[in-house]
């Protein structure tokens, strides 16, 4: 569907089957760079959204850029994750900054082992709740990333589930009510406060970006300028890209350029990656 483009360009998509320390199995997809030797390569761990949603193998054009600049990706359908039978989706009831998390941590773990990433040069990327997730790495376990990009990510558990639209209020019922918790439930709400980015944010010591759109009103701009003034203020460098015509993830064809090159340029001060790489 992409005629376009050159195969000869592109990174293959490989997956793999990662155990957890559970022993839960993780359908995840690694994506190795062309024209690099596999071995000890920076790598992005690439978490998706949702987090009721997966990885699939597909043309995905922001894992071809991230291996077209010398990065290996790695993509895991961590527990919560849709399209693996119920077992798979229940096994994150209550397991927000938990097991969900923990999954995460042992992919990456494994990708060291593997030989094909070096430990010191792992970032993690998430849009949505991918940016909890990536909040969730920086301040949960501060001491694993080099880099960090939070897009659109969720800082306050109890505050994002407050602050939704009434469109979304219903789907609170069957997912983040059974999952998270009811934040109007006092003991509930402090359990969602201690798996909050925002409880931790002085933990903090991993270089961050920080993107967001001024209307989105999924994951409100609260969310991001509370990480962001918190960082500040204790003289955190933070990088923070907010554009004024946005909601909930890009679609304007000049941010999302203008935020791929922020974010390369990012990526590659702390991670080392390469300039784009042209097919011969």
């Amino acid at each position: 569907p992409y005629p376009h483009l050159d195969p000869d360009a592109l990174a293959p998509m490989t997956p793999v089957t990662i155990t957890a320390r559970d022993g839960l199995a993780l359908p995840s997809y690694l994506t190795l760079p062309v024209g690099i030797e596999a071995s000890g390569l920076p790598m992005v761990l690439l978490v998706h959204g949702g987090p009721w949603a997966r990885d699939a193998w597909r043309y995905d054009p922001e894992v071809q850029l991230l291996a077209n600049r010398g990065y290996a990706v790695l993509q895991v359908n961590f527990r919560g994750s849709t399209g693996f039978g119920k077992a798979h989706t229940k096994a994150a009831i209550g397991e927000f900054a938990g097991a969900m998390h923990d999954d995460l941590i042992d992919a990456v773990d494994w990708a060291v082992e593997q030989g094909y990433a070096d430990p010191d040069r792992v970032a993690i990327f998430g849009l949505s709740y991918g940016g909890y997730a990536t909040l969730v790495g920086v301040t949960f376990t501060p001491d694993r990333f080099a880099a960090a990009v939070d897009y659109c990510g969720i800082s306050n558990l109890a505050n994002f589930m407050r602050s939704l639209p009434g469109f979304n209020r219903p789907m609170l019922v069957n997912n983040w009510y059974r999952y998270v918790g009811d934040p109007d439930i006092p003991e509930q709400e402090a359990d969602m406060l201690a798996r909050s980015p925002i409880t931790r944010v002085e933990d903090i010591r991993t270089p961050l970006m920080v993107v967001q759109g001024a209307n989105d009103v999924r994951v409100v701009q609260a969310e991001s300028d509370n990480i962001v003034e918190s960082l500040r203020a204790r003289g955190v460098e933070v990088e923070y890209m907010v554009k004024d015509d946005e909601g909930h993830g890009f679609v304007n064809p000049e941010n999302q350029i203008d935020m791929y090159r922020a974010a390369e340029r990012f990526l590659a001060q702390h991670l080392g990656g390469r300039k784009k790489v042209k097919s011969q």
